[in-house]
């Protein structure tokens, strides 16, 4: 990625360096699009992946060359069947809890995919640190606020609203993911409304469990 670079034509001293405003402008709202895909993984793993490809199946999302298989068929087919499976699975009685377990860990690794798939400019180290943890700390902040919702859930009501929980979860997945592919300026007020939202949710629930 060129941030900077030097002056053309004979300009003097004061023209030596400048910033190049259109591809930070691109750096940026393409790490927005990632961050808003990663706090999207904390509601379900599959969804924010299954959404960028498809993104960028139409065009919609650039890819890196490390990263251009996501948007071939056979990541979209696959994507698709583990999301339909990820979604049903949460509709079921103690599977979701199976499913908490798994996803814990597997959406700060979604989290941190999805954000390094849109960091490609950036270099390696800085990349895969900054996903890490922005990318992969939003994943995880946002699900083990579902996580603790979930288990408030199945403590005051047997689990009954648990499927409840689980379609506003998956809406939210969808919407997050769809909205920052689309409208990615908006991605920082989506994600501050996320943060408030789940820090809300983890207190509430300790000490509702208090």
């Amino acid at each position: 990625m060129t941030l900077w670079k030097s002056g053309q034509g004979g300009g003097g001293a004061g023209e030596g360096v400048r910033v190049d405003r259109g591809s930070l402008m691109e750096t940026v709202l393409s790490i927005l699009v990632g961050l808003g895909l990663a706090a999207a993984c904390g509601f379900r793993v599959f969804v924010p992946v299954l959404v960028l490809s498809i993104g960028a199946r139409c065009g919609a999302v650039q890819l890196g060359e490390n990263w251009a298989w996501l948007g071939e068929t056979p990541a979209l087919v696959a994507l698709s069947l583990a999301s339909g499976l990820e979604v049903l699975g949460y509709w079921i009685p103690w599977v979701d809890h199976l499913l908490d377990t798994i996803a814990s860990p597997a959406a700060v690794v979604a989290g941190t995919l999805v954000a390094a798939s849109q960091m490609g400019e950036l270099n390696p180290m800085l990349q895969w640190s900054a996903a890490l943890i922005a990318g992969g700390g939003l994943a995880g902040l946002v699900q083990t606020a579902t996580v603790t919702t979930r288990a408030a859930s199945t403590t005051l009501t047997g689990g009954i609203a648990n499927p409840l929980f689980s379609t506003g979860e998956t809406a939210l997945a969808g919407v997050l993911s769809v909205g920052s592919i689309v409208v990615p300026g908006l991605v920082v007020l989506f994600i501050v409304i996320v943060l408030i939202a789940t820090t809300r949710v983890v207190v509430g629930a300790r000490r509702v469990a208090a």
